[in-house]
């Protein structure tokens, strides 16, 4: 049995280790460095170390070699593990979405719950069954925190409403369409801005409740400011309204068709958005982040493929 002190073991390091190994096996200095890489007294430098470490000789000279002592004996299979267990902390973990057992957090806004989400979590169910998803509703004001802390893994919003110091990726390009309800007793399928703004309207604006809406500055700038009457913190609350008012708005164009709206074009395009995920930075390299990432644009792309 041998003891040794706590503060020696931060004099090891694992050229030390290597080297002990090493000799375990060859029991020759000479053809240790060969093997190495590095010179006969580097060697001997670190096996002094070892023994002073360890106040064991550990190996002794025999002939034109060395014989491990007893502790050396001992300790191999130990030193051994020690370096398996460090080389294995440069092998790349081996990801397998089919025995995947944990738990990720989305969180999105009911626009891409009902448009986007339904095919990538179809895949996932097939691809890693044992993986539990929790979606979330799309908390902006503490979506960089919620990223930073760990209560969302991966966000999609809009660039203009996401924490910008966070990396992120653009998933598809959309745009909005004015729609009313499929019973309005608007005769007019097309529309001008000036028309359409004097209608009263509805504004989605999640988690915050304003009144200004996503396309406010555009009605603006055109000179035909809108007045709007609600706000909702989901789209499927606004189609709701919408179709049972007189009350018209503005929905992602994947939303349509749908069998409670109209849709009304207007003689300009309103402007379009980015659909992003964000993430924060500890998890740009994580596997499954890297996979969930890469099924969102499998997903777009294959929707937006014709046929």
């Amino acid at each position: 049995m041998y003891v040794i002190q706590k503060k020696m073991v931060s004099q090891l390091d694992i050229k030390q280790l290597r080297t002990f190994v090493a000799l375990i096996k060859v029991r020759n200095l000479s053809r240790v460095a060969e093997q190495l890489g590095v010179s006969q007294q580097a060697v001997s430098e670190h096996l002094k170390k070892m023994r002073n470490v360890f106040n064991d000789r550990l190996f002794i000279r025999s002939g034109n070699g060395v014989q491990p002592t007893a502790l050396a004996v001992a300790l191999q299979p130990r030193v051994t593990a020690t370096l398996e267990a460090f080389d294995s902390l440069l092998t790349p973990e081996t990801f397998s979405p089919s025995t995947t057992s944990t738990t990720f957090t989305l969180a999105c806004t009911d626009f891409e719950q009902v448009s986007l989400l339904p095919s990538v979590l179809a895949d996932i169910r097939q691809l890693a069954p044992k993986l539990k998803i929790a979606i979330k509703k799309l908390e902006l004001d503490s979506l960089a925190n919620d990223l930073k802390n760990g209560e969302v893994d991966l966000a999609i919003t809009n660039p203009s409403l996401a924490p910008s110091a966070y990396p992120s990726e653009t998933l598809y390009r959309e745009r909005y369409k004015c729609v009313v309800s499929s019973q309005s007793k608007l005769t007019k399928n097309e529309m001008t801005v000036a028309q359409i703004s004097k209608i009263p309207q509805v504004v989605v604006s999640p988690s915050r409740g304003d009144f200004s809406g996503a396309i406010h500055h555009w009605f603006e700038a055109k000179g035909h400011p809108r007045e709007v009457f609600m706000s909702f913190p989901t789209f499927s609350a606004a189609i709701e309204t919408i179709h049972s008012t007189d009350l018209c708005g503005f929905v992602p164009s994947a939303l349509i068709p749908n069998r409670k709206l109209r849709v009304i074009e207007l003689n300009e395009t309103p402007p379009g958005f980015d659909v992003i995920s964000t993430w924060h930075h500890r998890l740009s390299n994580d596997p499954l982040t890297l996979w969930i990432r890469k099924l969102l644009v499998n997903t777009i792309e294959g929707r937006s493929t014709p046929g």
